[in-house]
């Protein structure tokens, strides 16, 4: 699966994870390109590049996914994670893990929106 995850998600503790587990991710925090992108343009790169995005910013993206569906603007995908704190390595792979086994294929994430 390709993955996007915001800048608030840890390149060794999550993004390493996930590549162990075969996905193709992008880490913000790992390019420094990308630092200070506004939240709209992550979902952009995010979508441009048919990538779901990953991110713990969920007060932030969930209305940009809302206004993103009113306004019939598609996007690859977005994971919110509302209840984890971004040191919870193990407990954040494991819940992406479990949406993508429900989700299983990129296309399926078309314009999804799903939190845990």
């Amino acid at each position: 699966m390709r993955l996007l995850l915001d800048a608030n998600l840890s390149p060794r503790g999550v993004a390493a994870r996930l590549r162990d587990a075969g996905h193709d991710v992008l880490a913000l925090a790992e390019d420094p390109a990308l630092e200070g992108l506004s939240d709209p343009h992550v979902l952009e790169l995010a979508s441009a590049e048919g990538r779901v995005l990953i991110t713990r910013n969920s007060r932030d993206f969930a209305p940009i996914a809302r206004e993103w569906a009113e306004a019939q603007r598609s996007h690859a995908g977005l994971i919110l994670i509302w209840t984890l704190d971004h040191s919870q390595f193990a407990a954040i792979v494991t819940g992406v893990e479990h949406q993508l086994e429900v989700w299983p294929s990129q296309e399926q994430w078309r314009d999804l929106t799903v939190a845990f």
